[in-house]
């Protein structure tokens, strides 16, 4: 006869047997980076690239060398340096960051919520970002007279990152509050929470002047057209500790899969992962909507695109939604200041006209196999 601690071991090893095999990767994660690598990299080059001055790749490795000192023969045309190194390739870098940014902060809150159509907005991150960043525009910059000497032309990113990180705090507060704190009570939080900050964003819009509701409906629908090297710097520490930590959640996020109280069980720390991921996942995504406006599908449709590829192991999918993310808005960006030149169609309109069609199919895709 076993006893109890031994029958509690086996089946413990059962549930992580399970698992493995559940998470089994057709690939190994140096492919997994290397083929998403060359893949972003290739993004980026027709990125830089391509627009109303194009630049070829010729051209692109004369600016780069002349500028890191490889050689010292400039390229004749001087305004296509100046393309390159003041418009393009700070956009792409912004491009790169913010869906990187958002990438991996969907695919984290997938695995959190075990819910395959969660993303940032569950946890009031959009909803806040929005909300502050209609009060400012509202208001109007010149009453923020403190604000405006710290932050300069930032003040509206300056405030939609602070609504973003206190509309996720009031939700993980309310969910201890109001239940235990599991990610079901926070769920239903960021609902109502949503809801509500949606109405006062409502109100807001209603009592807009003309020229305050154009303003407020194109940040709603998001753009990189103000990027510069200043922009870029302010998202990356965000988005980089982001990236760089999430990882070290994917353990105790694939153990999440069995449940709050088997993951509990065996040896995950709850609490720590829901706070950890929340917060990384505030960081990544209130910068990139400061930044950028509201863009939508990019989180929601990364990670299901990666996991239909790579599979369903977060040690993998974190990663793979961040090279994914960054891919998706780059070829994003690049079509929507081509696709009406010398206009440019805002983002969000872009990734949403593209991102509902392949997120349906997707869906119908996975029912498919299931049958």
């Amino acid at each position: 006869m076993m006893t109890e601690e031994e029958t509690i071991a086996k089946t413990e090893r059962k549930e992580q047997k399970m698992i493995q095999q559940e998470l089994k990767q057709p690939l190994s994660p140096g492919w997994v980076i290397l083929i998403l690598g060359v893949a972003l990299l290739g993004c980026v080059l027709f990125s830089v690239a391509t627009g109303a001055l194009s630049i070829s790749f010729s051209e692109i490795v004369g600016i780069v060398s002349y500028k890191v000192g490889l050689t010292d023969i400039p390229i004749e045309e001087q305004q296509k340096e100046i393309v390159f190194w003041v418009i393009r390739l700070p956009r792409v870098c912004l491009g790169i960051l913010v869906g990187a940014g958002l990438g991996v902060a969907g695919a984290a809150l997938q695995g959190l919520f075990r819910n395959p159509i969660a993303d940032s907005t569950l946890i009031g991150v959009t909803s806040g970002a929005s909300l502050f960043a209609v009060i400012v525009i509202m208001l109007n910059i010149k009453f923020f007279g403190i604000i405006n000497e710290i932050a300069g032309a930032y003040t509206l990113s300056f405030a939609a990152f602070i609504g973003a990180a206190v509309t996720t705090a009031l939700v993980y507060q309310l969910s201890k509050i109001t239940g235990e704190g599991g990610v079901a009570t926070m769920l239903l939080c960021g609902i109502a929470i949503n809801a509500f900050v949606g109405a006062l964003t409502g109100l807001m819009t209603y009592m807009a002047t003309d020229e305050q509701l154009r303003t407020i409906t194109f940040w709603t629908l998001g753009s990189l057209g103000g990027a510069n090297w200043t922009t870029v710097l302010s998202v990356l520490p965000f988005v980089g500790c982001s990236i760089l930590f999430m990882p070290y959640l994917a353990k105790s996020l694939n153990l999440l899969v069995l449940g709050e109280s088997q993951a509990a069980h065996l040896g995950v720390n709850m609490v720590k992962l829901k706070r950890g991921v929340i917060i990384l996942a505030t960081m990544a995504v209130g910068s990139s909507v400061a930044v950028a406006g509201t863009i939508g599908f990019v989180g929601l449709v990364v990670p299901h695109i990666i996991r239909s590829i790579f599979g369903p192991d977060n040690r993998y999918l974190l990663v793979g939604s961040a090279f994914g993310g960054a891919i998706v808005l780059t070829l994003a960006d690049t079509i929507s200041r081509t696709i009406v030149a010398p206009g440019e169609l805002p983002i969000g309109i872009l990734t949403a006209l593209l991102g509902t069609p392949f997120f349906l199919y997707l869906l119908w895709n996975q029912k498919r196999n299931r049958v």
